[in-house]
């Protein structure tokens, strides 16, 4: 210390970094981490499919059919009953409800991001799976050349749907969640075909600016934009 005074601050820093540093496994924090936000994804989508089935509730369409169906399978009958097991309104209505959301769980196919969760859908499922989802994509790919590119086989239905997912640039669940009628129409228009495709998306393009044009909020939009512009500032005179 008396040869290099300069370094005693140095070796006083390591003695007690090294001593009070905390004694925590990386790994451990990296997977209560993965944990963690595999909660909150699974409860969050649990939440996000509990307000889609209570809206499908109200909607008109899909209430008189629930409803209807209970009634054939005798489950509203069960609600109303007499004597010592009377209950009161209230509770009658949401025992009802209650069938009610469940019919429309067992009988409407959600898709999309209101979608029902499913466990391997998570973070921590999706990491340990991800070598099974990876030698599975190449076993695909390599099937797919050999049947298209190297056969020419001509495509089938789901082929031909997922080239056209693919130029839509949708993920699969944004694919799912679209009509039957809007997937029919891309089969017919045949826009696995690169140059329909193109066409057809200018066509969007187009019937999405004519209704822009026409819709009184663009124009009250574009209005301000010509008069006021982004981010311009006036100043008053005192």
């Amino acid at each position: 210390m008396l040869d290099h005074p300069e370094e005693y601050y140095r070796h006083y820093y390591h003695y007690y970094s090294r001593r009070l540093a905390p004694k925590v496994d990386v790994r451990i924090v990296i997977l209560v981490t993965v944990c963690a936000i595999s909660v909150f994804q699974f409860f969050s989508w649990w939440s996000s499919y509990n307000e889609a089935i209570n809206y499908l509730a109200t909607v008109p369409k899909y209430r008189i059919q629930a409803t209807e169906i209970a009634r054939q399978q005798g489950l509203l009958n069960k609600t109303k009953e007499k004597g010592k097991n009377r209950r009161s309104k209230e509770e009658i209505r949401e025992e009802e409800e209650e069938i009610i959301k469940d019919i429309i769980k067992n009988k409407i196919d959600i898709k999309g991001g209101y979608q029902k969760p499913r466990i391997y859908d998570i973070l921590l499922f999706q990491i340990i799976l991800a070598p099974f989802y990876l030698c599975k994509y190449i076993v695909w790919y390599c099937w797919w050349i050999y049947r298209f590119t190297i056969k020419g086989q001509e495509y089938g239905v789901e082929e031909k749907l997922y080239i056209i997912r693919r130029y839509m640039k949708m993920s699969q669940s944004q694919f799912d969640s679209l009509e039957d009628h809007q997937k029919e129409t891309f089969l017919e228009r045949q826009l696995w075909i690169r140059e329909n495709y193109e066409v057809y998306k200018r066509q969007q393009e187009e019937e999405l600016k004519k209704k822009m044009a026409l819709d009184p909020r663009w124009k009250r939009y574009r209005r301000w934009m010509k008069n006021e512009g982004p981010g311009r500032l006036t100043f008053i005179d005192d």
